[in-house]
């Protein structure tokens, strides 16, 4: 089992059952984040989806981690990030069998993507049927004008560095 916490700074913690933090991670991706304010895996706790204050949906794939979180070679891989929503991300879902992520937002839409492309199948309410075979037509909500960014191999997370700054007068300045 692990348990992980969504934070202000973008970050992502994994911790133990016991409480000690194994991981810490922030993205990496074009756009920042923000603060993080929803997070869901999937049923084998494979995948990690994060939503953000600025409506952003970042997916990680946790599995290499997980399967021996010692080993310094395995790592947690951000694979996709894609703007969701105009403002607030409150709630996600992760649909396995469909490949599907629902999204909800403080702007009052429900709203569905393909969890492996970010591709924009529509929102809860919209006259036309679904159609979540057919992910060759690429359209964006009305709100949203990014698409998603499809994160490289051999990109870096960006670590934590803990910087100190000492005060000191320097008299020959």
């Amino acid at each position: 089992p692990i348990l992980a916490s969504a934070h202000e700074s973008s970050c992502i913690r994994l911790w133990s059952i016991q409480g000690n933090l194994m991981k810490e991670l922030l993205p990496f991706s074009e756009h920042p984040s923000g603060p993080l304010t929803a997070l869901c895996t999937d049923t084998f706790t494979r995948i990690l989806l994060t939503g953000s204050k600025e409506g952003h949906i970042i997916r990680w794939n946790i599995t290499s981690f997980l399967e021996d979180s010692r080993n310094r070679k395995n790592k947690i891989k951000e694979e996709l990030c894609w703007r969701a929503h105009a403002t607030e991300v409150v709630d996600l879902l992760f649909e396995e069998e469909k490949n599907v992520v629902v999204t909800a937002s403080t702007d009052g839409s429900v709203r569905l993507w393909h969890d492996r492309t970010g591709y924009y199948f529509g929102y809860f309410g919209q006259a036309r049927k679904f159609e979540l075979s057919d992910t060759s037509r690429l359209i964006l909500p009305s709100d949203v004008n990014d698409f998603s960014a499809i994160i490289k191999e051999d990109s870096q997370h960006m670590e934590k560095k803990k910087v100190i700054y000492p005060l000191r007068l320097d008299r020959d300045k």
